[in-house]
């Protein structure tokens, strides 16, 4: 059966829209499932409402030109509560702002699947446990500053690997080991890495990297 050619005309643009809407709607509830997440004593989450078609219009949300959320801006927010594995859901998160709150818990592995992101700031909070391998994945990171929190063990190596950072501050934590030198970490100052229990730069095949841990 044919249909009108007006009909089309209405149905096509409608139907075309589905896919974007749906990957709003899954970026909305990512968000939604954070909320529950966090302790929100001053209600700045207080315009995260699930049931619109996408969170583009909730504050501290930043949407591009196809509304996918791409910051994130909870700086300074005074909430606390722990971070969950839907953020990982984010796929084209450019931004993630959350310093100086109360989140604690451990980092989740999934935001390594952020590969888009280019800034992470993290600090003044009270994360613990390690830091992510997956961060690995992150080849866009530019920002990644997880100073004045909790967090201990071994800085991975294999972050070594990312070409594009610039700024690494893991300051005011709990991490043992060798500072690693390769990649961009041979650029980054002393005062990345103080108030730690790490040793001098990694010196190959002479020092073994999980010394004093």
């Amino acid at each position: 059966m044919a249909f009108p050619a007006s009909l089309l005309t209405f149905l096509l643009p409608v139907l075309f829209s589905f896919p974007s809407a749906l990957s709003t709607n899954s970026e909305g509830n990512a968000l939604h499932a954070l909320r529950t997440r966090l302790s929100d004593p001053t209600n700045v989450l207080q315009s995260w409402d699930p049931t619109l078609v996408n969170p583009c219009t909730w504050f501290h949300v930043t949407c591009d030109s196809n509304n996918h959320v791409v910051r994130l801006d909870l700086g300074n927010s005074n909430i606390s509560g722990i971070l969950g594995p839907e953020l990982g859901e984010l796929k084209h998160l450019q931004y993630l702002e959350l310093y100086r709150n109360s989140i604690g818990g451990k980092i989740p592995e999934e935001l390594g699947n952020l590969e888009k992101l280019i800034s992470m700031d993290l600090y003044g909070n009270k994360f613990k446990g390690k830091i992510p391998n997956s961060f690995a994945k992150l080849k866009s990171l530019r920002f990644l500053r997880l100073s004045d929190n909790k967090l201990t063990g071994l800085i991975p190596r294999e972050l070594t690997n990312l070409s594009n950072l610039k700024v690494f501050d893991v300051s005011g934590n709990d991490l043992c080991g060798t500072i690693p030198v390769d990649g961009p970490f041979g650029n980054f100052p002393m005062e990345s890495f103080e108030n730690n229990r790490l040793s001098g730069p990694e010196l190959k095949g002479l020092v073994s990297y999980d010394f004093g841990c």
